[in-house]
């Protein structure tokens, strides 16, 4: 599909040609018809040419100031992040203020333009925005995360719904390995900007994968800086992704500062600059792909309150052991609130002893503005997860076929079997094992 174009010189060329002969339509602004000269003139001999021709000229300034004026205010109708603060016009036969007509033209120009041209209210057709869309994703296809919906949908709105924003928004997700934070990052890629994860406004980093080895971790930082950089000067709506971030090199950590800080506002836009920083953390000893459904679980990692495990593990056994207490006195996960964990949570990450990101400058300076919780998944949500691996494959399923996949997991703790050790990574491997 069409984008719109940055600096269309053939476009503009043909627009101005058209401006300039809608200036001399009837009616137009300026525009006197067939009018006889003014008293005095003479009408034959040279007498009269040279003052003719210095009318026409002085009327040719007039609507080449006019033309661009058309082109400036049409331009800012179809691209308004390139636009500049419009000046008042200046007074004359041809000013704007005069031309009623004017406005008609442009809006005529303007739904020519878009008839055949892919025009957006944002002004760049790579942003959507579409809240509905991410708050029905977040409502039918995250399964158990009621804290996770409520906090995502609402702060990215409301920063995004701000007419100048201070600074980034940045959050920090926080949970049991494959309970949803990768799930709900790519959601939130996919309704807020066309193209998903492929977006020009779109950047994923991971960890140890763009950023293996700590020796390199000068010629990271120049990188790091760089991308966020330009992806902010391409766009006026950014969305930086880092995956595994508790393994982040606190250098690379310290050199995102001045993009998470406040920032001077910019008087010279219309709008502010927008940009939102999600970490992603996960909280288990092995990848994902080294795990089966016959792994033990003493090898997951962070643990259940036990006194030979270690407890403290950027914040992810403070979620487990809320929900689990909640659990064993007989309420429902739901009557988890955000202030059962924000508190401990904050807290947990910032007191690590091992952690270079809680001792960071992003928690230090209370740069990250929302940690938020991802529960630990339920049998009952595995299931659904699996229901959802079926339907996005158009298979077939059976109730007993769910059952059957969601008792392949590992659940912990090891006594009262309440949890999936690995939420709902590896889903679709299982299902693989029932395919002819």
């Amino acid at each position: 599909m069409l984008r719109c174009p940055r600096s269309p010189l053939r476009l503009r060329l043909c627009l101005c040609v058209l401006l300039l002969l809608l200036l001399l339509l009837p009616g137009a602004p300026g525009h006197r018809g067939d009018a006889e000269p003014g008293p005095g003139a003479e009408k034959t001999g040279s007498r009269w040419a040279w003052p003719a021709f210095q009318g026409l000229q002085e009327r040719l300034r007039a609507a080449g100031a006019l033309s661009r004026r058309y082109w400036a205010l049409f331009s800012c109708r179809v691209w308004p992040e390139h636009c500049e603060e419009d000046e008042e016009a200046p007074a004359g036969p041809l000013a704007w203020g005069r031309a009623l007509l004017g406005q008609q033209y442009l809006d005529i120009l303007t739904t020519w333009y878009c008839s055949f041209q892919d025009c957006c209210d944002s002004g760049d057709c790579r942003i959507s925005n579409n809240f509905t869309g991410l708050k029905s994703d977040l409502s039918v296809r995250l399964h158990g995360q009621h804290l996770a919906q409520e906090l995502v949908l609402r702060t990215v709105r409301g920063y995004l719904e701000l007419p100048r924003p201070e600074k980034a928004l940045v959050l920090s997700f926080h949970g049991w390995s494959g309970t949803g934070k990768n799930f709900v990052a790519r959601m939130l890629a996919e309704n807020l900007y066309r193209d998903g994860l492929r977006s020009d406004c779109v950047k994923v980093f991971i960890a140890m994968f763009h950023f293996p080895h700590p020796t390199s971790v000068d010629l990271y930082k120049e990188q790091l800086t760089g991308q966020i950089r330009k992806t902010q000067e391409r766009c006026h709506q950014t969305l930086f992704i880092f995956d595994e971030a508790e393994k982040l090199h606190p250098g690379l950590l310290e050199a995102l500062r001045p993009h998470l800080g406040r920032q001077a506002p910019e008087n010279h836009r219309a709008q502010s600059p927008r940009s939102i920083f999600l970490f992603l953390r996960d909280y288990c000893k092995k990848r994902p792909d080294q795990l089966s459904a016959t792994t033990p679980a003493s090898s997951v990692h962070p643990p259940w309150p036990s006194s030979d495990l270690p407890r403290n593990n950027l914040g992810g056994s403070v979620i487990n052991e809320v929900v689990l207490r909640l659990l064993k006195a007989g309420r429902p996960r739901e009557d988890v609130a955000l202030g059962d964990l924000q508190p401990r949570l904050r807290a947990a990450v910032g007191e690590a002893p091992d952690s270079g990101f809680g001792h960071s400058c992003l928690v230090k300076e209370n740069l990250i503005d929302f940690f938020v919780p991802f529960l630990p998944l339920e049998y009952r949500h595995v299931r659904l997860c699996a229901r959802d691996a079926f339907l996005s494959q158009k298979l077939l399923y059976t109730e007993e076929l769910l059952d059957e996949i969601a008792k392949m997991m590992v659940y912990v703790p090891k006594e009262e079997q309440l949890f999936s050790s690995q939420g709902c990574k590896s889903i679709s491997q299982r299902i693989n094992y029932f395919l002819p």
